[in-house]
Order: structure tokens, then sequence, then C-alpha cells
């Protein structure tokens, strides 16, 4: 069974690749079902409660296959660092996120299936994935400039292996992207004053340089997190989560500009200084 699951799991990594290119031109033709964008009509959920359920298997999934993971795996520093990536941005999303929300607007009930759907099948791809299957050499991050090497820029005295450089720029780069969509959910959060209603610009962060600062710091976190495992699955997660905020994040831009006369012009989408 073990040469068969693993073979399953590049298969639904694959599908993932290939759901996250259809989502992109389907939200790019249709427009996101969340939010500003979404329809008044059909059954629709409370916001907080809402995101708990639906981001929550990405947490319990992986939790569950810990519990019955192979000790191997457990007991190697590069699988256990990557299961903590991505648990700790689900933990957050999952039971500190929802309840920071500020009067949310409903969600659509089918836009909360899909979205049920997506966490607990790639809960468990990623974590199927990483407590079964990847293997990585013993002394990935047995180096003590773990956290610190892009600090110190790789000075010439230290001699070190490419895979040490990969996992500690990459966790790098994963914990930035972290902060900076905490950081610009916190600013979404306080645009408006106790008992004002409407939208505001935001301001402050990296919404001075484009317009969904959060899914930037979602995408750079992800595509961190991909760079350091370096395997098709976390692959396939990064390419969803970009193709499904790239789209997005255009409709927001687009809004902004028809809501807002004083719209900064010279913000980007999504990426800094380029797109």
């Amino acid at each position: 069974m073990g040469l068969a699951e693993e073979h399953l799991l590049d298969k639904l990594a694959y599908l993932e690749c290939l759901m996250g290119l259809v989502a992109h031109g389907l939200l790019l033709l249709r427009g996101s079902p969340y939010g500003r964008h979404a329809s008044n009509s059909g059954l629709r959920l409370p916001a907080r409660a809402a995101w708990l359920m639906q981001e929550l298997p990405s947490l319990a999934v992986p939790l569950y296959e810990c519990a019955r993971a192979s000790p191997e795996r457990l007991r190697s520093w590069p699988n256990c660092i990557l299961l903590a990536m991505f648990l700790i941005h689900y933990l957050q999303r999952s039971l500190i996120f929802p309840f920071l929300i500020r009067g949310g607007k409903p969600i659509p009930l089918r836009s909360w299936v899909y979205g049920c759907l997506f966490c607990s099948y790639n809960g468990y791809l990623q974590g199927r994935y990483l407590t079964q299957y990847a293997v990585y050499a013993d002394d990935w991050v047995t180096d003590p400039r773990f956290l610190i090497d892009d600090l110190i820029f790789l000075h010439p005295t230290y001699q070190k292996k490419k895979e040490d450089i990969l996992l500690s720029s990459c966790s790098a780069m994963w914990l930035t992207g972290m902060l900076i969509n905490i950081h610009s959910d916190h600013i979404l959060r306080n645009l408006r004053k106790p008992g004002e209603t409407g939208y505001k610009i935001p301001r402050g962060g990296l919404f001075e340089c484009v317009t969904a600062a959060n899914y930037f710091g979602e995408m750079v976190e992800w595509c961190g997190y991909a760079l350091a495992g370096w395997s098709l699955q976390g692959g396939a997660f990064a390419l969803f989560t970009f193709c499904i905020l790239l789209s997005i994040a255009k409709q927001h831009h687009q809004w902004y500009l028809q809501k807002f006369e004083d719209y900064p012009k010279c913000r980007k989408i999504v990426i800094p200084f380029l797109f």
C-alpha cells in the first residue's frame, strides 16, 4: 500500500494544480463569491462560524495524520518543521482569525462547502505526505544558523551545504509572508471605527504598494513553504494559492478603482512594483 499511496499523493498533487488553474479561469470570468463580491441571494453562514469550520480541517486532518504517522518521519527535523509551518498557519486561520473578524459579511453556503472540501483535501495531501513519505537529509537543519542565515548574508567563513541554505532562506521567506499576512489583516480590521459602516481605502504597511497586501503575504508564505520542502505536494499548494488569490486580488483592485476616485493609481494589484 505504501508505494500505491505515494503514487496516489502525487496524482492528488497534480489534480490540485489543475484545480487551481481551472478555478483561476472561472474566477476571472465569474468573479469572487466572497465578501463585497458575494451575492445576497441563497443560503449564507455567519462569517466567524463559517471561517472557523472551513479552515479547521486544514488543522485537524494533519494532526490526525501525525497521530498515525511513521515514527521515523516524526523524528526528522525537516518533516517536523515543515509540518509546523503548515499547522501554525492554520492554527491562526481557524482558531484565532475568525474571532478577530468585525462584522464580516455572511459567506454563501456553496462557497463555504467548496472551502471545506479543499481544506480537507489539501490537509490530507500535505499532512499525509510529510508524516509518511517525505524524506530529507538528516543534517538538513542541524546548522545553528538555521534562522539567522539571511541576516548574516552567508559570511564567507561559513561553509554550508546547499540544503541548509535552501531551508533556512525559505523558512525566513515563510515567516516573512505570514507576518505580512497577519499585519495586513490587522490593518483591514481597523479601517472602520466602532459604529462605522462602508468601505475605506487601506493605508499603511504594504497597502501603500499593492491593493491586496494580505494576499501577497500569503503567496510569499506558501512559496517559502513549497521551496523549503521541495516537493510536488508543497508546490501544488503554492500554485493553487497563487492562482486563487491572484484572480481575487485583480477583482479587488478593479473594484477599488471604480469605487474611489482618489484611489492611488500607483498601487499595483498584488506584487509590489511588478503586478
